[in-house]
């Protein structure tokens, strides 16, 4: 320094501010005006001209149409254009791709929010509102909780159940939740005020799945439920009144004893149905006429079904089923059946080798899902990889491979189809782009001293922006874009102190709790306490519906001193204390706290009250079910209370206007609700259309059996009785008419290409009852000698070239011999000596 007085101190510094620019001008850095040395590429203070020979991508390059859309960006770029251009050729393409707005590596930065310990026992349901903004949880320990998606906030409890929560839906107009338990009884919340609605009773084992139905048709909803004891049911409710039916519309498919309906699916416009049991049948249900009726029994596993389901969209009537079998079919409706095609789920990519004992161990299809777009389906195997499968023709092409245990949870993100969530007994959680078949992110569930926690159920929400998981150890696992700040403020635990206490119910399965003889819902604000009962400190008291306002003396503290038998002061914790009638100090401070209100409220509301008392008393005898989940029940031991365990009129009115889940906003209500309606009204017109194709038969030219044919062919009168409903007429008597079309099983031969049973033709079709006559009338009175008769197919006769009379084919029930009778001996012999020729001449395929 003595030496060279001359060098400023920040000699380095200028230099480097007069090198960068010269190199700029030499070659330009991939960002203009940033100097650094630390740089690499074309970013280094040591770039040359041959080192940095990248392309140039401008605006107008971003603007070149390539087959209608613009053109990848190039993977390294020289200069980058900057968003205007970019903005500016979107404008002049007017197009552009999804990838390139958001690319699949954008979720990368999904990160977990919070881990919540709610519940006591495993939570094996899950599910979002439909606006995203709450978490509902369903829980081996009886209870359904609701959250809040943006802060983690624990908002109500509902109970009532008895066994565990087996399955939980929200309906499409975000009003009500049902939930369905091992206890065989359905109960259905109003998600405003979590006041019960319904309880519905029907199944005579545990429920295994429940549904709200997707058709919106005037005012008419369904609610659908498949139970152990090889029931589905349809339970018909009013979208107005919120009113449910007594009784649903059941189907008992126990072929035989012990037979389960352990999976469903609804179609994405609702006019059909799927189901699968443990006897290998699927089912396919249709709701579109007065009643839902059964249409098809396919018969083409080998092992009980494990899940059906529907595709996302209704340009095709697609399903996908998954067996124990260890194969996975993909179901299409076309030409009067149901075909399939068939995934060889020990299918390998061209390349991959064998793993050692992996060509002997039988596979198993533990979850089957469809992409958003339907493009392709995943199917999870017992091998714990995951395959994506081409929709269309089943080839297969990618193979996912991470997980350790068994896969149960494949979620297809709400729009982005690239974009699939899958997660398992090994309490991993990855995120997938299913076009490029890689690992996107890769989450997992160790909780601290207790080793992994198995993920059972997992769902994203509306927007796309949060996932939930729920876990074997009673944990809710909130995943997300951005900042978890807000996540910070809320416990580790939440409880309410009432979560377990215990329960009365009357003859209908309604339920007050015992304490306080009130219904759960009606109940003043809980306290919020960890999984020891103990309160939580005062901040987090405010996190509450209902206390966020309340002085601090209101709020529990979360340590006292109380005197024990020697006279010493012992610190414990308020919630483990008891008052000297045994009540707990939680639910005394709460008792207090009413009184002193009761006390104020008192005077000015004694006649009101005794005019209600009076009001009650009157109607309470022979009071119906609270099916409209009014305060009727609430007062029926309101003279064996004590008045401050009552709600009181201002209680009753206060909690009456709060709102635990919003309604979706009208606007985007009424788009919704109409999309719906016309995802139906395709569904039932591609059905339609489909029931009326002919199915693929031999191309037979033969003059003798064309005019055979039509000297079988009855008079006008008797064909009017032979609608197209007589296919499956061979299950009933002739002469009879069957009066329920939905109990029928069709017992047609099954056909060589796994398209099952035909499917049976509904008698109730309101949407094309004037187009089948006129297709029935203009098919039955073609006078026209075709090869192909449209009268005899829809009778059942299988067009097959005459057979020896030692071999006569098995006519159909519905068939009169004696019509064969009045022509057929004129063309016995000739048909004999043709059928040689037949048997000689290969049968074409039909045009």
């Amino acid at each position: 320094v003595v030496l060279n007085q001359h060098i400023p101190a920040d000699y380095l510094l200028q230099v480097c501010q007069r090198i960068g620019p010269l190199i700029e001008k030499e070659i330009p850095p991939s960002v203009p005006g940033v100097q650094t040395l630390l740089g690499l590429g074309r970013q280094s203070l040591l770039r040359t001209t041959k080192s940095c020979t990248h392309k140039v991508c401008c605006g107008s390059a971003v603007a070149a149409l390539h087959r209608g859309r613009p053109p990848e960006p190039p993977v390294v770029f020289g200069n980058v254009p900057n968003v205007a251009s970019i903005i500016g050729a979107r404008q002049a393409t007017g197009t552009a791709r999804f990838s390139q707005v958001l690319p699949s590596s954008s979720y990368q930065h999904m990160k977990i929010h919070k881990r919540i310990l709610g519940h006591l026992s495993s939570v094996y349901c899950v599910a979002f509102d439909r606006t995203g903004r709450r978490i509902f949880t369903g829980s081996d320990d009886c209870l359904v909780k609701i959250w809040a998606t943006d802060d983690g906030r624990l908002l109500s409890t509902l109970r009532g159940h008895s066994a565990e929560i087996c399955d939980m839906a929200v309906n499409y107009e975000n009003s009500l939740i049902a939930s369905a338990s091992c206890d065989k009884v359905i109960r259905v919340w109003c998600l405003r005020t979590c006041a019960p609605i319904a309880i519905l009773q029907a199944h005579a084992a545990s429920i295994t799945s429940i549904q709200f139905c997707p058709a919106a048709k005037g005012m008419k909803r369904y609610l659908a439920s498949t139970g152990a004891d090889g029931m589905v049911c349809f339970w018909k409710w009013h979208s107005h009144s919120m009113k449910f039916d007594d009784q649903p519309v059941k189907f008992v498919e126990r072929s035989r004893p012990g037979v389960q309906v352990s999976t469903s699916s609804f179609s994405s416009g609702g006019m059909f149905m799927a189901t699968g049991g443990t006897d290998h049948m699927i089912r396919v249900y249709y709701l579109g006429a007065e009643t839902p009726m059964k249409v098809s029994e396919l018969d083409a596993h080998t092992d009980k079904v494990v899940v059906v389901q529907f595709s996302n969209n209704s340009d095709s009537l697609r399903f996908v089923s998954g067996s124990r079998d260890g194969t996975a079919k993909i179901w299409h409706y076309q030409q009067q059946g149901w075909k399939s095609i068939t995934l060889d789920i020990a299918a390998r990519l061209p390349g991959t080798a064998v793993a050692n004992g992996d060509d002997k161990t039988k596979l198993v299809v533990t979850m089957v899902a469809w992409d958003r777009t339907d493009t392709t389906v995943i199917t999870a195997v017992s091998n714990y990889l995951l395959k994506v499968w081409r929709a269309t023709s089943g080839q297969l092409l990618h193979v996912l491979s991470g997980h350790d245990d068994e896969v149960y949870v494949l979620e297809a993100h709400p729009f982005d189809p690239r974009i699939m969530l899958s997660a398992g007994h090994d309490g991993n959680i990855y995120i997938w782009d299913l076009s490029k078949g890689v690992k996107i992110r890769n989450f997992f569930n160790m909780i601290e001293g207790q080793g992994h926690g198995a993920i059972f159920d997992c769902k994203f929400s509306a927007d796309g922006q949060h996932f939930s998981c729920t876990d074997s150890h009673g944990h809710l696992l909130i995943f997300g874009f951005g900042c978890s700040r807000p996540y910070e403020k809320i416990p580790d635990q939440m409880f309410f102190h009432t979560d377990y206490r215990p329960l009365i119910r009357d003859s209908n399965n309604y339920v007050l709790d015992e304490q306080t003889q009130q219904a759960p819902h009606l109940m003043p604000p809980p306290f919020l306490v960890d999984v020891d009962g103990n309160p939580h400190p005062s901040h987090h008291q405010r996190l509450v519906p209902g206390r966020e306002n309340c002085k601090e003396e209101q709020l529990i503290p979360q340590l006292g001193y109380m005197a024990n038998g020697d006279g010493e002061l012992v610190e414990q914790v308020l919630g483990q204390q008891t008052t000297e009638n045994g009540e707990s100090l939680l639910d005394n401070l709460i008792r207090r706290l009413q009184n002193e209100q009761d006390e104020r409220q008192n005077a000015e509301q004694a006649d009101g009250e005794m005019a209600a008392d009076a009001e009650v008393v009157a109607s309470s005898p022979g009071v119906e079910p609270r099916r409209s989940g009014q305060v009727d029940g609430v007062w029926q031991m309101q003279h064996n209370s004590l008045r401050s365990q009552v709600a009181t009129e201002r209680d009753l009115l206060a909690w009456s206007h709060r709102v635990v889940v919003n309604e979706v906003p009208h606007g985007t209500f009424r788009v919704l609700e109409q999309s719906r309606q016309a995802k139906g009204d395709m569904e039932c017109s591609l059905y339609n259309a489909e029931r009326r194709k002919k199915p693929a038969t031999c191309n037979l030219k033969s003059d003798t059996l064309s005019s055979r044919l039509r000297s079988l062919r009855p008079t006008k009168k008797k064909q009017q009785r032979h609608s197209y409903q007589t296919r499956s007429a061979q299950v009933r008597r002739p002469g009879t008419r069957s009066q329920n079309p939905s109990n029928r099983r069709n017992s047609e031969s099954q056909m060589d290409s796994d398209s099952g049973e035909e499917a049976e033709q509904p008698e109730h079709s309101d949407a094309s009852s004037e187009d089948e006559a006129k297709w029935q009338s203009d098919s039955s009175s073609s006078d026209s000698s075709s090869e192909y008769s449209d009268w005899t197919a829809d009778a059942g006769i299988n067009l097959q070239p005459p057979k020896r009379p030692t071999r006569r084919p098995v006519r159909p029930a519905g068939y009169s011999s004696s019509e064969e009778e009045e022509g057929g001996d004129e063309t016995t012999k000739e048909a004999k000596k043709r059928e040689n020729e037949q048997k000689k001449k290969p049968k074409e395929p039909k045009q």
